[in-house]
């Protein structure tokens, strides 16, 4: 009997072996080695209106999966799959293989280019506050934010925590939850004097909020608020990314192109302008 179940203990340790190897080889393709096989491409994205979001039926929306999915069908590929995650889980979730491009309208920045290769830039965004009707604290840039003691919000991973603490928000006093959703309850609740989050985002919560918070004037903030957004793929996937820079700059800016994003509130004035990808890194 001992040497039976030594024997099947081994056949067992064989066959984990072989699973574990067969496993090891499919998360090791590349994205163009899937992508060939005809396999979907996982796009993955948090909840974030108006740039990437689930639908009711769970299909991507926002304009930058609808951007992304676009310029996906012209190079020869229509087959993707939608993953949706928080956004602190995106840079992560990419490089674990758990998807193949985050479309999560992510800025880019020096400190995710070191983690992740991002496209050229596909939109020029600036950040935005939301606040209590009137602004009673007059908010206006994270300077303000500073010099009034007051209480930010924001998401977790967000870009706006960097630009916070630049400004002198100290970190106590920049509250950090999981997306819009949060950051519009706990404006609305006064657990948090402002919003942050890109002028896109804080404008929808605001719309939707039936007068419960408002927008600040995004002509408020400083140039060295804006930044620009980019889609973000692994670094080992660099050919894939390499063809979706060509089949991007044929698409951007067209007719097409902006009539497709115009319901997410995209128009010309979002367009990226002239930064590349390489500036925007080493700026940013």
């Amino acid at each position: 009997m001992k040497t039976s179940f030594l024997k099947g203990m081994a056949v067992l340790g064989v066959a984990a072996l072989a699973l574990g190897s067969i496993a090891t080889s499919s998360s090791a393709q590349t994205l163009m080695e899937r992508a060939e096989k005809g396999e979907p491409i996982r796009i993955g994205f948090a909840n974030e209106i108006p740039f990437a979001y689930p639908g009711d039926d769970g299909s991507p929306k926002g304009f930058v999966n609808v951007f992304t999915i676009a310029v996906l069908k012209k190079m020869g590929y229509d087959k993707v799959e939608p993953v949706q995650t928080e956004w602190g889980g995106l840079i992560p979730g990419l490089n674990a293989n758990r998807f193949d491009i985050v479309t999560g309208g992510m800025n880019i920045l020096a400190s995710r280019c070191e983690n992740i290769a991002f496209t050229e830039p596909m939109a020029k965004v600036g950040d935005g506050f939301i606040v209590a009707p009137g602004n009673p604290k007059k908010i206006g840039d994270y300077e303000s934010v500073a010099k009034s003691g007051a209480v930010m919000v924001t998401g977790a991973g967000y870009s706006n925590i960097e630009a916070a603490k630049a400004a002198g928000v100290a970190e106590a006093n920049i509250m950090q939850v999981p997306g819009p959703t949060e950051i519009l309850a706990a404006v609305t609740a006064g657990r948090a004097d402002a919003g942050a989050g890109t002028y896109f985002t804080m404008k929808q919560l605001a719309d939707a909020s039936g007068g419960a918070v408002e927008p600040t004037d995004p002509s408020a903030m400083p140039e060295s608020s804006f930044n620009w957004a980019g889609i973000g793929f692994r670094k080992a996937d660099q050919d894939f990314l390499d063809k979706f820079n060509a089949a991007m700059k044929e698409y951007i800016g067209t007719d097409e192109m902006l009539a497709a994003v115009a319901e997410y509130g995209y128009s010309k004035d979002s367009l990226p302008g002239d930064k590349t990808t390489e500036w925007v890194c080493a700026n940013r």
